[in-house]
């Protein structure tokens, strides 16, 4: 109602102005109806257009957010944060390359990290990495546009080729039983967490669930045990990616030579080069010849590297000497920078690689400095020993296409 008094008023002035006299108007417009019409259909164009223009926003534009990387990226830049939520509660304040405080997970999202990696523990003593606390994170991972990968050790502490105790609550289980709790158990995390990728066990090189599960001592009930789990994460999920986990590099193609028949989408090993070898350049060639053999992608989902040899509390390291360093890349920022750089760039798509999945990197000191329960690894962080960002962290940046 109000554009339309104020399109008729306007009209009348221009009409006014322009001819001053509707009576010498009225004459011209008997002698030469079209003479006129160009004087009143000009302005009104020009009052539409500024009335049209009058409900546009046009000094505060409206701009569309980014998609997430992951819409259009499908290569996993991944970084393994399962201490971030304790780290924060100590009130750690991480800070960007220009000195900023910021947010882990923003400066990593920026980056280019498009991935998390989240270990789970079955029953933890002190939660740590219990269910309720991962399903937490995962959450505000989500919300803050990352992937999630679930890697589930199926132990109430740490699970590795060494270790792969069964948890507490099913150790007096018959196989039946142990079978069916794991399929619930594995559900149960498929259908709480929506995770885009989910490991089923941490580097089971030897099995899992000991001893019933062992690769070597009892093959078949180990084959049928992933194959349950596999069944229950298609049954819980369409979308979710199964990642089989190997630790190293040697003697990964019997392992998965030995799994065939099994339903799964990932080949995932781990490279630690002072555990499995310090021919970083022979890396692309592995993963290449899994690839053409299993028709699987394959992703390093655990490494990492360096940035000094000092420590910054008194809890003792899983690196810190000379003879543990590949050639050509020292313990420093910049050859901690490299060596992921190199990782990334050995895990080509094209031969068949999936990506890369860094380990420890939120893992600073962030108890006091001569606590003895503080970080193995902070000698290999993101951050240094004052929380500042690495530049290891711009090796995530996205290259190519």
């Amino acid at each position: 109602m109000f554009a339309k008094k104020f399109l008729n008023r306007l009209l009348l002035i221009l009409v006014g102005l322009r001819f001053r006299s509707g009576v010498r108007f009225a004459v011209r417009l008997r002698e030469s109806p079209f003479r006129f019409l160009p004087m009143v259909i000009l302005p009104l164009a020009g009052v539409v257009f500024l009335l049209i223009a009058g409900c546009m926003d046009v000094t505060s534009p409206k701009v569309l957010p980014p998609e997430p990387p992951f819409v259009t990226d499908t290569v996993i830049r991944g970084a393994d944060l399962s201490m971030l939520p304790t780290i924060e509660e100590y009130g750690t304040v991480f800070y960007n390359f220009d000195s900023i405080p910021e947010r882990m997970t923003q400066t990593l999202r920026k980056a280019g990290v498009n991935t998390v990696r989240l270990r789970l523990w079955k029953d933890p003593i002190d939660g740590e990495n219990g269910f309720e606390r991962v399903k937490q994170f995962s959450e505000r991972l989500k919300r803050e546009g990352f992937r999630v990968m679930i890697s589930v050790h199926y132990s109430d502490t740490w699970a590795d080729p060494g270790a792969q105790k069964t948890p507490a609550i099913w150790q007096n289980l018959g196989f039946r039983e142990l079978r069916d709790s794991m399929a619930q158990y594995t559900k149960k995390i498929v259908t709480a967490m929506k995770p885009e990728f989910i490991q089923i066990g941490n580097e089971i090189n030897n099995g899992f669930l000991y001893p019933t599960g062992g690769r070597y001592a009892t093959p078949n009930r180990f084959m049928e045990l992933l194959s349950v789990a596999a069944a229950a994460v298609r049954e819980s999920s369409t979308h979710t990616k199964i990642i089989i986990h190997f630790a190293g590099l040697e003697g990964a193609e019997q392992f998965f030579t030995e799994l065939k028949g099994l339903d799964y989408d990932i080949i995932g090993l781990s490279y630690y080069p002072m555990w499995h070898g310090k021919d970083i350049n022979g890396i692309h060639f592995t993963i290449n010849q899994l690839y053409l053999k299993f028709l699987k992608p394959v992703a390093i989902v655990e490494t990492s590297y360096p940035f000094t040899l000092a420590w910054h509390d008194w809890t003792n390291n899983i690196l810190g000497g000379e003879e543990q360093l590949v050639e050509g890349y020292p313990a420093t920022p910049e050859g901690q920078y490299n060596f992921l750089r190199k990782i990334f760039d050995e895990v080509q798509p094209k031969q068949g690689g999936a990506g890369v999945c860094y380990w420890g990197g939120e893992w600073v000191a962030y108890k006091d400095t001569t606590s003895k329960t503080g970080s193995p690894c902070e000698n290999q962080a993101f951050y240094d020993f004052n929380f500042k960002a690495l530049p290891v962290i711009k090796a995530f940046e996205r290259r190519g296409k």
